[in-house]
């Protein structure tokens, strides 16, 4: 089932910047009212009420944890950090207006806390360092990082990770430094624990990464388009994240499953319950819960007072992307599906221009917003090839000609002062002046219906003149410094977030790595309304996420460890594949990256594929996954360096080797063979694109290999690949057609997956399109299934629909299909 609204907690004041959810009945919030609120579960309810109202602080509280019930506490105790540098502890069992300790040590904003089941809390703030407090006492100080320490995560007892804006992310054990993870781009802003894998990892870069505790990234997952600002697992494995871009995400076995767009800016912090319930809490000042479980979904009318407040919001159209009202198509464009959970649609509506985002459980699309001019102002200016909306002439010094200041009102102003500064070599100290200057010189934006609040430590949320984001009363002026900037914080109105980042296609099937290539045209069978045919379906789905440099990095690496072994050193590349490997990557690095430098970089030919060739099938399995990966992009981004069939075959052998085809497949299979295996099958399935054609050896091979595996060995993301190999080939055949042979292995193929496949419904919906172009072109063409397939798929069907009830997309394909018998 899909996460839908269960709860909304209203009593803060101001943005929630941290949740906790220790239990199915207990939520902790913490505010920039200054409050920390402990929430407890109605009896037999959904809803929440405030049981305790906890005055931590007189300034801002940035982050909340729980420590378990103990003698002294049958409750437990929350743990309160924030601007005042003082780590707070309050027992839940007889809370009084003190806080039973009071833990002293950082010097500035304490902005992450931690807790491990011992009780031993792990603290982190913007004085650059860690501090782990053992029975209220100071046990160690985690020195080492440059900036800010903006996420800490107890590994166990005596093992800490710490994330900083420094861009790193440490692992400690007690106060010994082990090792550092480098490969964000931007601050790190949260850590999760993932058990028997690793740990995630979020940052100002927009991605999320996972990676091994011996330093190897497994994989990132890309959708969100802003900052990334916390992570939580849930109990099935899946991570859930929460950004600048109003969004919570639902992420399973690599792929966004659902995107849950909130009416906020920021969604702050986010949560898991023991019961896979996920908790935000959001710039809106509201902590939200939203639950799979039907029974503890809000009613009816709270949910479409929900979806209508969504509805209701203003997008400025600098954040959108520049648009061209004349080029819109019109409400009928809504009959045409999204790509994947999450996909954003504009349309004219008479002269509005409304944005719509696919619901992919809904099989709908949803309004979300109406694109507003946020400016006000005839025309934006030009400014070295660029747009702004503003550009200010700034002096500096008399007799010296003004410097240009470019502005765009969806900017983060520390960000647009920041960069004005370091261009023009002026010292930021100067920041506060330039982002005054801005604040007072442009008019706001404001993002729906309901008050916007402003991180006042990043600057991050969305700019608006008017309305103040200052503490309370009481707190007094500011004497923080912003650890990005290293100024003083900014004080005056409110603060924009940074620019959305530029278009980005994505997966159209799993939401996951952005792709920044050549759009791709309507990559994904999702359905619409069931009164519209959807078959035949001619709309490849490739596997296209990529992050180059770190799998130009891992190979290289990998190369070098075998080369440096003598038992293994046979098994290293030779100079020529050393080149054409650097070739390769140089090429893939230019057609993924927009923002890549190179030029000239020669297409990769048949001779990069045979080097390919050649390592697969000579280094040792487990050292395989970032070539399986190469060749996964190459046969997406590269296919004119298959220019003969004889290649595409070698290819595909060399491929089931790496898979380990000919060994047992008793489960579970190995971790490494695992991923190879998933690596291959995104391969095959990256090779059937519009123009192959089909009366090749290689097509045979891979159909092959494919009716070699036992579907009940396989894990829900390569039963997916799977799926999607058929779709893709299916998407193919309606202008290549299979032979009786191939036709015969794909039935089985489609069969053993509709027969077998009983609780993931995207595999069966991928299946079904795959069989539903394949009835069509041997209709199209006088052929008819075999007797015996034709029975088969009758039995089957019904089936399905039954096994998969409550999908209605998959009742309406399934009835689509059987029309076609």
């Amino acid at each position: 089932m899909p996460y839908r609204l269960s709860a909304t907690l209203k009593a803060h004041t101001s943005d929630v910047r941290a949740v906790n959810s220790p239990t199915n009945d207990t939520i902790l919030s913490a505010s920039r009212d200054s409050t920390a609120i402990a929430w407890q579960r109605s009896s037999s309810s959904s809803s929440f009420t405030s049981e305790s109202v906890i005055r931590a602080s007189t300034r801002y509280v940035n982050a909340v944890a729980y420590i378990s019930p103990t003698p002294d506490a049958p409750k437990g105790y929350v743990v309160t950090g924030g601007q005042d540098a003082i780590i707070n502890v309050f027992s839940l069992s007889s809370l009084k207006e003190d806080p039973d300790f009071s833990l002293l040590g950082h010097s500035e904003n304490v902005c992450a806390l931690d807790v491990t089941p011992g009780g031993t809390i792990v603290s982190g703030s913007w004085d650059r360092t860690a501090r782990v407090w053992k029975n209220f006492n100071p046990a160690y100080e985690l020195k080492g990082h440059e900036l800010s320490v903006w996420a800490v995560l107890a590994v166990d007892e005596d093992q800490v990770l710490t994330g900083s804006a420094d861009k790193t992310i440490k692992l400690w054990n007690q106060h010994k430094l082990i090792s550092t993870f480098r490969g964000h781009q931007d601050a790190v802003r949260g850590l999760a624990l993932i058990p028997d894998l690793g740990f995630a990892s979020c940052s100002n870069d927009s991605e999320i990464r996972v990676w091994t505790f011996g330093g190897d990234l497994i994989y990132s997952l890309s959708g969100h388009t802003s900052f990334v600002y916390s992570l939580s697992i849930l109990p099935s494995g899946g991570l859930v994240s929460g950004g600048e871009d109003r969004s919570v995400r639902v992420w399973q076995d690599g792929e966004c499953a659902q995107v849950l767009t909130h009416p906020a800016i920021s969604v702050w912090s986010v949560s898991t319950m023991p019961n896979g319930d996920i908790v935000s809490g959001c710039s809106d000042g509201v902590v939200r819960v939203f639950s799979e479980a039907e029974d503890r979904w809000a009613s009816p009318e709270e949910l479409k007072a929900y979806d209508d407040l969504i509805a209701s919001q203003a997008l400025p159209s600098q954040q959108i992307g520049d648009i061209k009202k004349s080029d819109l198509a019109g409400t009928e464009a809504l009959n045409a599906p999204g790509k994947k959970p999450g996909d954003t649609k504009m349309i004219r509506n008479g002269d509005i221009v409304e944005v719509y985002q696919w619901d992919a459980d809904a099989m709908s699309w949803q309004r979300i917003g109406e694109v507003v001019d946020a400016v006000g102002q005839g025309r934006k200016q030009l400014y070295q090839g660029k747009e702004y909306d503003y550009v200010f002439d700034v002096d500096i010094q008399d007799g010296v000609p003004p410097l240009k200041l470019p502005y765009n009102v969806t900017e983060n102003p520390f960000s647009a002062a920041q960069r004005f500064l370091q261009n023009n070599d002026l010292p930021l100290s100067y920041i506060d002046q330039v982002v005054n200057f801005i604040e007072t010189n442009t008019a706001g934006v404001k993002l729906g219906s309901n008050d916007e609040y402003v991180d006042p430590f990043t600057g991050a949320s969305r700019y608006r003149s008017g309305g103040s984001a200052a503490p309370t009363a009481n707190s007094g002026p500011s004497t923080y410094m912003d650890p990005y900037t290293g100024a003083s914080r900014y004080s005056g109105s409110s603060a924009a977030p940074t620019s959305a980042p530029s278009s980005a296609y994505m997966d159209p099937f799993t939401g996951a790595s952005r792709y920044t290539g050549a759009a791709p045209a309507n990559n994904a069978p999702p359905p619409v309304p069931a009164a519209q045919k959807r078959i035949p379906m001619a709309a490849w789905n490739f596997y296209r996420p990529a992050n180059v440099p770190s799998m130009s990095q891992k190979t290289f690496e990998v190369d070098g460890s075998l080369r440096d072994e003598i038992s293994t050193s046979s098994f290293a590349m030779y100079p020529q594949e050393l080149s054409s490997f650097e070739d390769t990557f140089a090429y893939l690095t230019q057609a993924t990256d927009p923002k890549s430098r190179a030029t000239n970089v020669a297409t990769p030919t048949a001779s990069n594929v045979d080097a390919i060739i050649q390592v697969l099938e000579r280094w040792p399995s487990a050292a395989l996954f970032p070539v399986i990966d190469l060749s996964r992009l190459v046969a997406v981004f590269c296919p004119g360096a298959f220019d003969s069939p004889t290649i595409k075959t070698r290819f595909v052998k060399a491929l089931m080797e790496a898979g380990e085809w000919n060994s047992p497949w008793n489960p579970p299979l190995p971790k490494s063979r695992e991923i190879n295996l998933t690596l291959v099958l995104k391969t095959f399935a990256n090779m059937f694109q519009e123009g192959v054609k089909l009366d090749e050896a290689w097509v045979n091979e891979v159909l092959s290999a494919l009716g070699q595996l036992p579907y009940e060995v396989l894990s829900k993301a390569q039963r997916t690949c799977l799926a999607t190999i058929l779709f893709n080939l299916s998407c193919t055949q309606l202008s290549s057609s299979l032979d009786a042979t191939q036709r015969q292995r794909f039935f089985k193929l489609v069969l053993r997956i509709l027969q077998n496949e009983k609780t993931d419904a995207e595999t069966v919906y991928r299946t079904l399109f795959a069989m539903g172009n394949t009835l069509y072109t041997m209709k199209s063409t006088s052929n008819k299934p075999e007797p015996t397939q034709y029975q088969q798929l009758v039995e089957t069907l019904p089936s399905v629909s039954r096994t998969f009830a409550n999908e209605s997309r998959i009742q309406d394909l399934s009835a689509e299909v059987k029309s076609l018998l």
